[in-house]
């Protein structure tokens, strides 16, 4: 094997691998296509030591940290394919170039599926946001909306509440009857008519247009997109994936062991909720544990 380890994602919970098994003196490649999934989002809210921060500066500090460490190299590039090899893992970039390696950490993100709004891409991490806890405090006690995506929603929207006065855009879907009181117990308000599209100047937010052209004032809303994991190849790899509470990930232990030996994921792809410090956190796990595994076998 050309590699102790091969780690397939180079952002926060790549990067935490690799910085831990470089410290441990091994081997390790990084194989990073340059797309972490909050590449929209101008700030990193709840990082230790790194709140406000822009998430690129983070990950660009990073790499030049994991520089200090003979042992890690960084590849870019995207794993087009892989496969199982006698005594570990083959990875094959786009260009046809292979690497090999006794253990292998995927890390490679998920990708979010934006509902089809007319104004909403467009403001994907500025003024339509995901989490609350990272981005919440920055529009505290403005106008907030969350668009119903499922039954979830309805559990978001209470907890979006605890930032400012907060709508739940139906968007032409039915509330049940314990639900429209649960909401209504938090005074969250219910818009029922299909949105039509998000109004504004640049990235900012000021309204969203309904399908009868009424226009409810807004300055951000928060959104649970459906999320698929950016690569096939855990599928290609045998690794157990399950539906999560967003979409897909990849189903792990406590030590984010797969149910391949010698597996391991870390970050969004195998941890439910999502943030900067829940993903480097999977990858420092994942880290030891594969230099667990390396050292004791």
């Amino acid at each position: 094997m050309q590699h102790d380890v091969i780690i397939v994602g180079g952002a926060f919970a790549g990067l935490a691998a690799a910085t831990y098994l470089g410290r441990a003196r091994r081997n390790v490649l990084v194989i990073d296509k340059g797309e972490p999934r909050n590449r929209f989002a101008e700030a990193s809210h709840g990082f230790l030591g790194s709140d406000g921060s822009n998430p690129a500066d983070i990950l660009a500090k990073a790499r030049q940290q994991l520089s200090a460490y003979p042992g890690v190299r960084l590849v870019p590039g995207e794993a087009a394919s892989a496969r199982l090899v006698d005594g570990g893992f083959s990875f094959t970039l786009q260009d046809g170039e292979t690497f090999t390696s006794r253990l292998a950490i995927l890390a490679f993100g998920l990708r979010d599926s934006l509902d089809p709004i007319p104004g909403l891409a467009e403001r994907w991490g500025k003024s339509v946001l995901h989490c609350p806890y990272c981005h919440g405090f920055e529009y505290s006690n403005r106008r907030l909306g969350v668009l119903w995506r499922t039954p979830m929603s309805v559990h978001q929207a209470s907890l979006v509440a605890e930032w400012g006065p907060t709508t739940l855009y139906m968007n032409g879907f039915h509330l049940d009857p314990d639900s429209a009181a649960a909401l209504e117990r938090r005074g969250i308000a219910v818009e029922p008519a299909r949105v039509k599209a998000l109004l504004g100047d640049g990235n900012a937010l000021s309204a969203i247009q309904l399908e009868d052209d009424r226009e409810s004032r807004l300055e951000a809303l928060y959104v649970a997109p459906k999320s698929t994991l950016s690569s096939p190849i855990a599928a290609e790899l045998g690794a157990l994936i399950e539906e999560g509470p967003l979409g897909p990930i990849i189903k792990t232990d406590a030590e984010k062991k797969t149910s391949v030996p010698g597996l391991y994921a870390a970050g969004d792809i195998a941890h439910a909720p999502h943030s900067v410090s829940f993903a480097v956190a999977d990858g420092v796990m994942a880290g030891t544990s594969a230099h667990r595994a390396l050292v004791f076998g």
